[in-house]
C-alpha cells in the first residue's frame, strides 16, 4: 500500500460528496421540468449544513452552467466548500496546452482563483494519458487547482496517469468512476483495488443508480425519460435486492434504501458523489455518511447483486 501523500490526505478524510450533474442538465435530469435553481440551491444549503462540503461539477454539465450556479452559490455563503471540476477532451483538443485553457475557463465561471481538484473527465481519442498529465502538470504549476485526478480511467490509462506525475514529483488524487451496488465494475476489473493500492481516492459517481436504488422506481413506475429505457431489464430483477436494503436500513434505526446504499459505497473504500435536485434529497443523501453498515451486512449486499449480475447476462 503507497502512503496517503499529504497533497491529498483531505480527499480521504470525506466521507461524501455532492454531485452537480443534474444543475442545468435536461437531457438526463430533466432540469426546468423537475427542478429550478431555487430546488438546486436549496439542496447546495442543505448539503452544506449537514457537512456536506464537497461538491463535483464539470466544465460539460449544463454546458457550464452547472459552474456558474456553483460560482454563484459560493458567493453568498460563509462556509468552506470544497470544489473539484472537470476537462472534457473533445476530440479536437490534441495539446496539452488546452487543459490549463479549459481550467482558466472553469475558474472564471466559479469565481475562484484555483479548485481543490481537477479531473479529466474521459479518457481521450486524441490525447494520450501521458500528454494529458502533462497539461495536468501546468495547472499545479500556475497553482490553478490544488490536485490531480481522473475519471472514468481503467487500470491501464490509470497508471500510466500515475507514472507521467509521480516523474513530477505529483500525486494522482482520484479516479472518478460509475459505482454502485448495482454497478460493481471497479470491483471485478481491478480498478478499485489498484487505487486503493496507489493511495488513489476512488470517488462513485451514480452512487443510487440514477435513483434506482432510493426505492421509487419498480417495472410499474420507471424512471422518466432516457433512464426508463436503460434500465428496463434491471427493474424485473430489483425487487429481492431492495426488500434488503430495506430490512438493513430498518436494522439501523430506519436508514432509507438511498442511506444503506451509499453507506455500503462508504464501506467499500469509495466517495460516493450522488446528485440532489431538491433538499429532501440533499437531507436523505447526507444520512449516508456518519454510519457504518456491519461486515455481515455488506457481504448480505454483495452476494445480493452478484446474484443479480449473474441473472442478467
Amino acid at each position: 500500500m503507497t502512503e496517503v501523500s499529504n497533497e491529498t490526505r483531505f480527499l480521504h478524510a470525506i466521507e461524501i460528496g455532492l454531485g452537480a450533474w443534474q444543475w442545468g442538465d435536461r437531457l438526463v435530469w430533466g432540469y426546468g421540468q423537475t427542478h429550478t435553481d431555487k430546488e438546486i440551491r436549496e439542496s447546495f444549503d442543505v448539503s452544506l449544513s449537514l457537512g456536506v462540503r464537497f461538491i463535483d461539477t464539470a466544465e460539460i454539465y449544463g454546458s457550464g452552467y452547472s459552474e456558474r450556479l456553483l460560482g454563484k452559490f459560493l458567493k453568498e455563503t460563509e462556509q468552506p466548500v470544497l470544489v473539484a471540476t472537470k476537462f472534457f477532451p473533445w476530440p479536437w483538443k490534441i495539446t496539452k496546452g488546452f487543459i490549463p485553457r479549459a481550467l482558466k475557463g472553469s475558474l472564471e465561471r466559479i469565481g475562484v482563483d484555483a479548485v481543490d481538484l481537477y479531473q479529466i473527465h474521459w479518457p481521450s481519442v486524441t490525447m494520450s494519458p501521458e500528454t494529458m498529465m502533462e497539461g495536468m502538470v501546468e495547472c499545479v504549476k500556475r497553482g490553478m487547482t490544488r490536485t490531480v485526478g481522473v475519471s472514468n480511467f481503467g487500470e491501464k490509462h490509470l497508471i500510466r496517469a500515475y507514472t507521467t506525475l509521480a516523474r513530477h514529483g505529483i500525486p494522482l488524487a482520484s479516479n472518478q468512476v460509475h459505482y454502485s451496488l448495482l454497478n460493481r465494475e471497479v470491483e471485478k476489473n481491478g480498478t478499485l483495488a489498484r487505487c486503493k493500492e496507489l493511495g488513489i481516492r476512488l470517488i462513485a459517481y451514480s452512487p443510487l443508480e440514477k435513483g434506482l436504488l432510493t426505492g421509487k422506481y419498480s417495472l410499474e413506475n420507471p424512471p422518466p425519460g432516457v433512464r426508463g429505457s436503460q434500465y428496463s431489464e434491471l427493474l424485473k430483477k430489483l425487487p429481492p435486492v431492495m426488500k434488503l436494503i430495506t430490512d438493513i436500513g430498518l436494522d439501523h434505526g430506519n436508514k432509507t434504501a438511498a442511506q444503506v446504499a451509499l453507506n455500503w459505497l462508504i464501506c467499500k473504500g469509495a466517495l460516493p458523489i450522488p446528485g440532489a435536485k431538491n433538499s429532501k434529497q440533499a437531507e436523505n443523501n447526507a444520512g449516508g455518511a456518519g454510519w457504518r453498515l456491519t461486515e455481515e451486512e455488506v457481504i448480505k449486499l454483495d452476494e445480493a447483486t452478484e446474484r443479480l449480475r449473474e441473472h442478467s447476462k
